[in-house]
């Protein structure tokens, strides 16, 4: 495959990268960075890039203080003759967080970049630099698109443990040298406590690396924003950030479990004195928006919204859906009738629009949750549903109906090339759909590719529903549920799609890189 002509980044900036990240260490439980310039503003966050294109990426940094974003860049680590911009002033409305957006960039190129932030009344005094690298979308079909993804981060009551090396998963991912993270939804788990030990079956103690704002399920902003800065704690995670770009999605646990717009909690859960969802859904968005470089999210941004499109050269595009903002409520799920369903009819038709518009040989739907996997919900009487399956096996009901309409879009205007990758259910596996298993019909065939957590606990298989006929063709699940990050079962996929053929390859994978499953996809084909 002629994937890069140049040499392997991690291996040329394990050191140098490594040397920033050392610099940059948060200590103390609370996240205060270390080694601060005294009076200077300090980078202990570390850096991340995001939704990087041809010609343009966006850098993240967060401060400790009050300070003005600078940004340098160079084609070389050196640094010679960089070219620097001056990007906003980091202050407490946003955290004292802020994103700068690279313009002009060569296409399929590394990128050197470090970022400086300045004292706002004196801007000679700059903290220590931290540097940080990507490579910009290729123009050539040639050079080849590897990417991975995962998702489910500090959930279950699992966060950062040193006693395993913390989130060591980040430093497999950045081993196989991917152009981008696609993280697919619970990047982190407001929802979801963190006590500083928890047992294990075999009498061992997990133990957590624990902060206030995740002593208790998040209400307030500052809550939210603590849940993201939490992970930010984790070495592997900051060193990865610092090397390979992401594109993020949301779920449920960025907020609380299952959640739906207009969703009222029930008195009785005395965790939240916040009782309004959409109040939390407000809070939690902003705290996302503010510690991701997501183009659609930044201040100013038109679009204000998560789903959008990120065009990856001649072989690929990513569709990112957004399977909870525009949703109807968890229910029963089998009503006949279903215009809203769980994208939302907006987001449906756009969905539509740009896969019609694609010239891209795949189309990855980045999904937050699965299709086929029934994944239930609390209701009372008959059980209510989470995601799009309810375990009918027979005609489309609720919010398979508007997948339906989808798949005979898909199918009616030849549009080929789409795989769909999630995360969500907490184990790893790969799901065939076939009209001639389904109660409905009228679809190609297309494959589902689900891996995860990331770190957190894992579960045991969820039922499959008949209704677009899917085959389990692989698994990897625990036997039990909630199985801790310290026993295994924490997966990530790969997909290397080839600049000479076109062929995609989709590789699951285990915490330290092995890979359990491969499987390979002709270019060309309808629905797959």
């Amino acid at each position: 495959m002629s994937h890069r002509p140049f040499p392997g980044r991690r291996s040329v900036l394990r050191g140098s990268l490594a040397a920033s990240a050392a610099l940059t260490l948060p200590v103390g439980l609370g996240g205060a960075p270390a080694l601060a310039l005294s009076g200077r503003p300090n980078a202990g966050w570390g850096v991340q890039t995001g939704d990087v294109t041809a010609n343009s990426g966006l850098v993240w940094v967060r401060s400790d203080r009050p300070a003005r974003m600078i940004v340098e860049t160079s084609a070389t680590e050196s640094f010679r003759n960089p070219r620097r911009l001056h990007g906003p002033l980091l202050g407490a409305d946003t955290d004292f967080t802020g994103t700068t957006r690279l313009r002009g960039l060569p296409p399929g190129e590394q990128i050197h970049y470090r970022v400086l932030l300045a004292d706002p009344d004196d801007p000679r005094r700059t903290g220590e630099p931290v540097t940080g690298t990507f490579r910009t979308v290729p123009v050539n079909r040639r050079d080849g698109v590897r990417f991975v993804w995962s998702g489910d981060l500090a959930g279950q009551g699992w966060g950062i443990n040193p006693d395993i090396g913390g989130y060591r998963i980040f430093d497999a991912m950045a081993g196989l040298d991917p152009d981008f993270f696609l993280f697919s939804g619970d990047t982190v788990y407001a929802d979801g406590p963190l006590a500083a030990t928890a047992a294990l079956p075999d009498g061992g103690v997990y133990r957590n690396v624990t902060t206030q704002e995740k002593a208790k399920v998040a209400e307030t902003l500052a809550e939210f924003r603590g849940n993201f800065r939490y992970n930010l704690l984790d070495e592997n995670l900051r060193r990865f950030n610092a090397q390979v770009p992401s594109i993020v999605q949301w779920d449920d646990h960025e907020v609380r479990n299952n959640w739906y717009p207009g969703q009222t909690i029930s008195q009785s859960d005395a965790r939240y004195t916040v009782k309004s969802v959409d109040t939390l859904v407000e809070r939690a968005r902003r705290a996302f928006a503010e510690y991701y470089p997501i183009s659609t999210l930044r201040p100013g941004a038109e679009e204000g919204r998560v789903h959008r499109v990120l065009r990856q050269g001649p072989l690929l595009d990513v569709f990112v859906l957004d399977m909870r903002t525009y949703r109807n409520a968890n229910s029963t799920d089998d009503q006949t009738a279903d215009p809203q369903g769980i994208l939302g009819r907006e987001q449906l038709e756009w969905l539509k629009k740009e896969l019609s518009r694609s010239r891209a040989v795949w189309k990855v739907l980045a999904s937050d949750m699965p299709l086929g996997l029934v994944v239930p919900d609390s209701g009372e009487g008959r059980p209510h549903f989470e995601a799009v399956a309810q375990g009918d096996p027979g005609a489309p009901l609720g919010r398979e109906l508007q997948i339906a309409e989808l798949l005979r879009f898909i199918k009616h205007r030849r549009i080929t090339g789409t795989v769909w990758l999630t995360a969500d259910v907490h184990y790893t596996s790969a799901q065939h759909y076939q009209p001639s298993r389904a109660a409905f019909t009228d679809f190609e065939p297309f494959w589902e590719f689900v891996s995860g957590p990331l770190n957190a606990g894992s579960f045991p298989a969820n039922a499959l529903d008949g209704t677009f006929g899917p085959e389990r063709v692989f698994v990897k699940a625990p036997p039990r549920a909630n199985v801790s990050p310290a026993e295994g079962y924490q997966f990530f996929g790969e997909v290397d799609i080839d600049g000479d053929t076109a062929e995609l390859t989709v590789r699951l994978r285990e915490q330290d890189g092995t890979a359990l499953f491969t499987k390979v996809l002709q270019p060309g084909l309808v629905g797959q």
